[in-house]
């Protein structure tokens, strides 16, 4: 063999081993890992798989995490709304390939939001993975609200009714009303009763026990009341009841019996409405407690038969204008003669006194408390003026839900 074979060959033999460590190198190399011809995934995005996609905006949906192979070790997904971050329960699925939410809102992204996901993925080499995506919800061009009477935290009589107005129509009742909850302690049923589109009221069957505590729970964040207007809430209110209070006004005999416990208490002179403007029959609730208020009988359908700027313990019955307050121009028609137009007055002195039969009244009651007229020669008033859901029985009452099971 001539000396340029040899060569040839020790070239050769060179070459090979310098490609076949090329070769292996090559197979360990670089910071995915992939191997193009087996379609194994070369990159965290190719093997964790995030929907919604990163960046994205404007996103509905539902939210998912999956692996092409291998399994997922962990998925932490933060959500971040007005200004706080909460942390979006989930779980794996049994092989570990498919992450999805769980809860009450498993179904739906909220809206207005920023979702953050962490995913740590381990593919089908034993390569371990992570992955940090993020994502933007719709933003709705229209909200609702709902206003909650009583007011948080406060201290109520025994008719106290729960109130949610809302500051647009409803169409989708059922959908509104599942989001509410009102509860009790000590529990008791509590029903609800749609008044139109605009307004829905809570009560038991009877007035609430005293000491009862209510919780009043609005999960309206994100529910569809109507095509493109959806809820912004997500809070709780409570209130306490307090002492039991109910008064009698008798029209016909011009006195009010006040029962506290059951027990009559006080039994007050009184003026109802006189003929042509008389009071509503019926049960009402004590809606607002003004030291003072002006009474303008434009402002409630009269003509000009009268202007008080200075009205003494005032007590709000009813949203159409009835009060029961103190009068101090009407001399002694107390226990003898009706010659209001519908309210119910009270002896008074002019700028309130404590002990008069209206301030000591006025001081004793609370918002919530029962003022219940008979023997008058009016109508009784109807259950969405004020808080008159109580002129209502509870089989009646309990129809007025828009949802039946």
């Amino acid at each position: 063999m001539s000396r340029a074979v040899r060569r040839a060959r020790h070239a050769g033999a060179t070459l090979g081993a310098v490609l076949t460590w090329a070769g292996l190198m090559g197979a360990v190399a670089g910071c995915g890992g992939g191997d193009t011809l087996s379609g194994k995934p070369r990159s965290a995005k190719e093997l964790i798989r995030v929907t919604p996609d990163d960046g994205a905006k404007g996103v509905r949906g539902r939210l998912q995490v999956a692996v092409s192979e291998g399994r997922l070790e962990s998925v932490d997904v933060v959500r971040v709304q007005d200004a706080e971050e909460r942390p979006v329960p989930g779980r794996l699925e049994r092989d570990a390939m498919r992450w999805r939410p769980t809860g009450s809102d498993a179904d739906r992204l909220a809206l207005a939001a920023q979702y953050k996901v962490d995913a740590v993925a381990v593919d089908g080499h034993g390569r371990r993975m992570a992955r940090h995506t993020t994502f933007r919800t719709y933003v709705p061009d229209k909200r609702f609200i709902g206003y909650v009477t009583p007011e948080h935290r406060a201290r109520v009589g025994t008719g106290m009714i729960v109130k949610v107005a809302f500051n647009r129509e409803i169409e989708n009742r059922a959908a509104v009303q599942r989001a509410i909850r009102v509860t009790a302690r000590p529990g008791v049923e509590i029903a609800p009763h749609w008044f139109g589109r605009n307004r829905l009221d809570f009560r038991p069957e009877r007035y609430w026990r005293p000491g009862t505590k209510v919780t009043v729970d609005l999960g309206l964040r994100d529910v569809q009341a109507a095509p493109g207007v959806y809820g912004l809430q997500d809070k709780a209110f409570t209130f306490t009841v307090g002492r039991g209070q109910v008064s009698v006004v008798d029209a016909a005999a011009h006195t009010m019996k006040v029962r506290r416990g059951g027990k009559v208490v006080d039994t007050v002179p009184i003026t109802a409405g006189a003929p042509g403007s008389t009071t509503y029959n019926g049960k009402m609730v004590v809606s607002e407690k003004l030291d003072v208020t002006r009474m303008d009988s434009r402002t409630v359908g009269f003509g000009g038969e009268y202007d008080i700027p200075d009205v003494p313990h005032a007590i709000r019955l009813t949203d159409s204008g009835t009060f029961l307050h103190g009068n101090y121009w009407s001399g002694g028609v107390f226990g003898r003669d009706n010659v209001s137009h519908g309210c119910v007055g009270l002896r008074d002195v002019k700028g309130g006194g404590s002990d008069t039969p209206a301030g000591r009244f006025f001081d004793r009651s609370l918002i919530g408390d029962v003022v219940e007229v008979r023997n008058s020669a009016d109508k009784k008033v109807a259950p969405d003026n004020g808080m008159g859901g109580w002129n209502m029985d509870w089989t009646r009452w309990k129809a007025g839900g828009a949802v039946t099971s």
